[in-house]
């Protein structure tokens, strides 16, 4: 396993975490280079979305270190973790819209919060980021009355909108339909040139991750047991690799 660079946004060193007698995450290392997209993929139940949480400190690891940016996260405050947080964007699996607010509105919340720009500024920002996704004309709608997919549009302009450096996706196509999720893995591939973002995209989707990922590794009983290129997976000969790359075939 390549050993993580100096500088690199996302460090990961022999993180290791356990729910009882089940151990989810077992002596993972990892790297994100600026402006790489990182696929994590691995079947359900494997730690996947353990990770995440543990990269944003949500959870703490049992063994091993999270560095963001340098920073150890488990050595910050609570003030300190939370600022570091905002240069985090992160997409939920379910999307997690307010129900109770407007589509401008959902994405207007963290502005709210943390921003001190006026509110036409604001205004002007959050219509800016519906119409990079594609829902300039839906930004009146209340969640329930737009579709899965859409609400996945609406929650990706929401995690953008402070502006992060790093973007962090839980199984962004699950659930939707194969265009749909086609249509969500191509908006993902648009953002990351224009923004030359650093993201973490755990799924357990193959077939998206070659679309999007520069770079993909899969987990199997909290190992990663492959990293590369989806053309590196192809040549592995672990069977269970194999196995899950051949799901394409």
């Amino acid at each position: 396993m390549e050993s993580a660079e100096v500088g690199n946004p996302v460090e990961v060193d022999n993180l290791s975490k356990a729910f009882g007698k089940q151990k989810v995450l077992d002596g993972v290392n990892l790297h994100v280079a600026s402006g790489e997209t990182l696929a994590v993929l691995g079947r359900s139940g494997t730690g996947k979305s353990v990770l995440l949480k543990l990269l944003i400190g949500l959870q703490k690891p049992d063994s091993g270190r999270v560095s963001i940016h340098g920073k150890d996260i488990a050595t910050l405050d609570v003030p300190r973790l939370n600022e570091l947080r905002l240069s985090i964007g992160f997409l939920f699996q379910q999307a997690a819209l307010y129900d109770s607010l407007s589509v401008e509105d959902n994405v207007a919340f963290p502005l709210r919060r943390h921003s001190s720009d006026p509110l036409e500024k604001q205004q002007q920002k959050v219509r800016g980021l519906l119409e990079s996704v594609g829902m300039q004309d839906h930004g009146h709608k209340m969640p329930s009355e737009i579709s899965g997919g859409m609400q996945k549009r609406v929650g990706l302009a929401r995690a953008l909108v402070l502006d992060p450096d790093i973007l962090l996706f839980d199984e962004p196509t699950a659930g939707l339909d194969p265009i749909t999720a086609a249509e969500i893995d191509d908006l993902m591939v648009e953002l990351r040139e224009k923004r030359k973002l650093t993201a973490i995209v755990v799924t357990h989707d193959i077939r998206g991750a070659r679309t999007f990922a520069h770079r993909l590794v899969l987990l199997r009983d909290g190992k990663i047991v492959a990293e590369g290129s989806f053309a590196d997976l192809q040549k592995n000969d672990d069977r269970f690799v194999q196995q899950f790359v051949g799901s394409l075939s």
